[in-house]
């Protein structure tokens, strides 16, 4: 379904974020966090898309598999690193034949084996320049949908890594839009203020379309330093820090600070009407599980009655 079609049928949508396996053990785990999750009847799915394209193959292979034998509509990450303009075309026609509807473009990085990476190289260098890229292969016709591919792009409520300088920050956000992007779902964060400011600011800008909020269940202390890193950075609340460090060292007790937090921020979100929620699963389900149960949330489909 296309994003502009979920948007209209969901006053506020619910999705997940699920990274391709790489092994048999992977898989099997995979594949039952996904048909657990998907009793919760979300709105669509996200794939990510591995540094340089380095799972470009079984990222296919899940959005695909998820489209063919599941009810949820699967949304692939994509982005321009280590691909020429023709690679990428051909990477968007093996999507549209599939009945592939949306597509979240972003900058991306280079592979952690290649770190002096000359990005000169690559087709765009901007996540912009390949929404653009998008918009004209949706006006090309390929793509069974005479709307094209939807088109998601990242936000950053705390502040992309490398823009510094919040003021460019937000015209390289509002320059993605303007090249045809449909939504933006944010970085994940842990102080609604960050998630709520960014939204003003993007208002002010003349960014009118819905933002998705990302979350992350903390479920381990050995998952923050992880968390922050897979964020490029992320600004844990004294208040969080101050709960989880009078767990010791039970992981338990982390684990139900993590899941109350998570249900915290959702809580507040939605008395904000915010658009829509995703949650970065880290393909377990057991996290996202709980703090939708303690939303009141049996299927997901019921914030929209």
């Amino acid at each position: 379904m296309h994003i502009q079609d979920i948007f209209a049928e969901h006053r506020t949508t619910v999705s997940f974020e699920y990274s391709p396996p790489k092994t048999d053990e992977e898989s099997q785990e995979l594949y039952v966090t996904i048909a657990k999750l998907e009793e919760l009847h979300p709105a669509f799915v996200s794939v990510t898309y591995g540094a340089g394209g380095s799972s470009r193959q079984l990222t296919h292979d899940l959005v695909v598999r998820l489209k063919d034998h599941t009810a949820c509509d699967p949304i692939p990450h994509f982005t321009s690193v280590c691909h020429s303009e023709s690679e990428i075309f051909g990477i968007l026609e093996r999507y549209a034949e599939h009945g592939i509807s949306n597509i979240l473009a972003l900058r991306g990085d280079p592979p952690r084996s290649l770190p002096d990476y000359d990005r000169s190289s690559d087709a765009f260098q901007y996540a912009a320049e390949l929404v653009q890229f998008i918009r004209k292969f949706n006006d090309s016709g390929a793509h069974p949908d005479k709307r094209g591919f939807g088109i998601g792009v990242a936000g950053f409520p705390e502040g992309h890594p490398s823009t510094p300088n919040r003021l460019k920050e937000m015209d390289y956000l509002k320059a993605k839009i303007d090249a045809g992007a449909d939504y933006i779902v944010t970085q994940l964060f842990f102080d609604n203020h960050d998630f709520l400011d960014f939204r003003e600011r993007c208002e002010l800008a003349g960014i009118r379309v819905p933002i998705i909020a990302g979350i992350m269940p903390i479920t381990s202390l050995k998952g923050l330093s992880r968390m922050a890193e897979l964020a490029l950075g992320a600004r844990y609340p004294a208040r969080l820090l101050r709960a989880l460090n009078r767990c010791g060292d039970d992981e338990k007790y982390v684990r139900k600070v993590g899941v109350q937090w998570a249900a915290e921020q959702c809580r507040e979100l939605l008395d904000c009407s915010v658009r829509g929620l995703h949650f970065y699963t880290l393909n377990r389900s057991t996290a996202t599980r709980e703090v939708c149960a303690s939303l009141g949330l049996k299927d997901t489909r019921s914030l929209n009655d």
